[in-house]
């Protein structure tokens, strides 16, 4: 039914680890193989291409959803259906950013000051595009060259500033550069063609897929508490717990109470011998799968 694509990669590795958890791992003979399939009935076809031209792909309907962020999307001005956010990233989980950077010493600390330079000011990046209508908006005058990588390298010989993708900044730090303004927060999204997202029966799978996608990343990091406790200490027991919903309390036939809720797997080192002293037994920490809302 749905001809799916994904980016190839510094996305790519985060990208299968995230199928494979929800229970929709991608196949290919190879790791540079570049069609690959999903043993789903809702999914056709699997492509893994560069997320840069992820967006004009499934804008031109050769594919009826992809996964790419939303840079690229708007460096294409790609006519799409965004269908969700997808919180995560090659490395941090963080959504990165789209940032004009200049070196460390420079006199420049915002984007007037580059406005204000009395000549134009060389730019080097990835997004000619969205580099040229920000610059535009803000009254830059700027020549724009594109770069082929190691952008970062090339102030402040050949650019007097890079637009650049970061998700801590650190490999811009280490270049000697200094931030001085966000363009674009990008996040990870699943994206449609719209004519295949007005389709019920494939708006239907996308959806699903979507689900399931999201569902798993909203389990990573949090585990499932289950603990008994007595009436005398149930106050006690609820009110140390951090949880991210009101937990479920059932009463238990021989007495006392069932507690369960879930929590940040990060504070239960901490968390299970809080609610021991606090009266709680036959306490449980149980791995989590998915999360649906």
């Amino acid at each position: 039914m749905l001809r799916l694509v994904i980016p190839k990669g510094s996305l790519e590795s985060a990208t299968l680890a995230l199928f494979a958890e929800a229970d929709l791992a991608v196949q290919r003979s190879s790791e540079v193989e570049y069609r690959a399939s999903i043993d789903d009935a809702r999914i056709d076809e699997v492509r893994v291409l560069r997320p840069q031209e992820i967006p004009l792909y499934v804008a031109a309907g050769l594919f009826d959803v992809g996964i790419t962020g939303r840079d690229w999307v708007e460096e294409q001005s790609a006519d799409v259906v965004s269908l969700g956010e997808l919180a995560y990233s090659k490395s941090t989980g963080l959504p990165a950013r789209v940032i004009v950077a200049v070196a460390a010493d420079s006199p420049v600390r915002s984007l007037a000051d580059l406005a204000a330079a009395g000549r134009p000011v060389r730019v080097s990046t990835e997004y000619l595009e969205l580099t040229r209508r920000a610059f535009a908006a803000h009254g830059i005058e700027a020549e724009i060259s594109f770069s082929y990588g190691a952008t970062e390298a090339k102030v402040p010989d050949i650019a007097d500033c890079v637009v650049d993708m970061t998700e801590t900044g650190r490999a811009l730090r280490a270049a000697g550069l200094r931030i001085v303004d966000t363009l674009l927060v990008s996040h990870t999204e699943l994206i449609a063609n719209p004519a295949s997202a007005a389709d019920p029966e494939k708006r239907r799978a996308m959806d699903q897929v979507l689900t399931l996608l999201q569902g798993t990343l909203e389990a990573r990091g949090k585990v499932l508490v289950k603990l008994n406790v007595a009436d005398d200490r149930l106050d006690a027991v609820i009110g140390g717990l951090p949880s991210l919903r009101s937990p479920t309390v059932s009463k238990l036939a021989g007495g006392g109470y069932a507690v369960e809720t879930v929590v940040e797997k990060n504070a239960i080192n901490t968390l299970i011998p809080a609610l021991k002293e606090q009266g709680a037994t036959d306490i449980l920490e149980l791995a989590l799968s998915k999360i649906v809302h």
